[in-house]
């Protein structure tokens, strides 16, 4: 085991941080209204008596943004923990399909899917996670019998605790996690300031653009799906949503 120096965390991050602010604003310079438009549910805007352009556009851009950022994130965080294994314990990311890490620890090889939050599934995808483990376990002892393998559900934030899953797999969340890849207890805290390295100046080239795209999507929405008296044309956006497509 190495001691991981704050210094190669400050390193690492304002080296690599870019990387999300970069791919955030791709996203935004990236959309197209008619895209967002046939992912979202037209009926609940109507349930919820959205009347204008303004609202609708607002809606879908915010909802599309927050996802994208949070799957953007995930997945930086999850470059910044195996980061900080290989740093420790040497461990690597794993070429196994559905782990995201893999390390050695007292005689014990750690398999790990990272995950951003606690809530990050429904049944299905819990499901299937514990297969890939599964799957995971069957690979690694075919070259090694008596190889001892736990595997690991970790979450970068949040708290589960109740970690022991039916001894299925182990569920590490927030300090917990962060504790487990790093040796450091007190990781989970240490890790938050550096994150914050050019955040303003990013943001900033971000919030310049945000209006700009909303302004341009409002024009749009108004051409293409208000009627002549300003009023929204809903069966038309259904349409666009909904209907069957003919073949070409």
């Amino acid at each position: 085991m190495e001691i991981l120096s704050h210094a190669d965390i400050i390193t690492y991050v304002e080296t690599n941080i870019g990387t999300f602010h970069e791919k955030r604003l791709s996203g935004l310079n990236s959309l197209k209204l008619e895209s967002i438009l046939k992912r979202k549910n037209p009926y609940l805007f109507k349930a919820k008596n959205v009347t204008t352009a303004d609202h609708i556009v607002r809606g879908l851009i915010d909802a599309f943004l927050s996802s994208q950022e949070e799957t953007i994130f995930g997945e930086w965080l999850e470059g910044l923990a195996v980061f900080i294994n290989n740093k420790v314990y040497s461990g690597w990311k794993s070429g196994i399909s559905g782990i995201d890490l893999e390390f050695d620890k007292d005689h014990i090889r750690y398999i790990v899917s990272i995950k951003s939050g606690p809530n990050w599934g429904n049944g299905s995808q819990l499901k299937k996670m514990a297969s890939d483990f599964q799957t995971a376990i069957k690979t690694l002892r075919t070259s090694n019998s008596q190889m001892q393998v736990i595997p690991i559900n970790g979450c970068c934030y949040g708290r589960d605790n109740k970690p022991d899953k039916k001894g299925i797999y182990f569920k590490y969340c927030g300090q917990r996690f962060w504790e487990f890849i790093s040796g450091n207890p007190l990781l989970y805290t240490e890790i938050i300031e550096p994150l914050g390295h050019k955040a303003k100046e990013k943001n900033d080239t971000f919030l310049d653009m945000y209006p700009k795209v909303i302004n341009i999507f409002i024009l749009e929405f108004i051409r293409d799906f208000c009627q002549s008296d300003g009023s929204i044309d809903w069966k038309k956006i259904v349409e666009l949503n909904s209907a069957i497509m003919q073949p070409k």
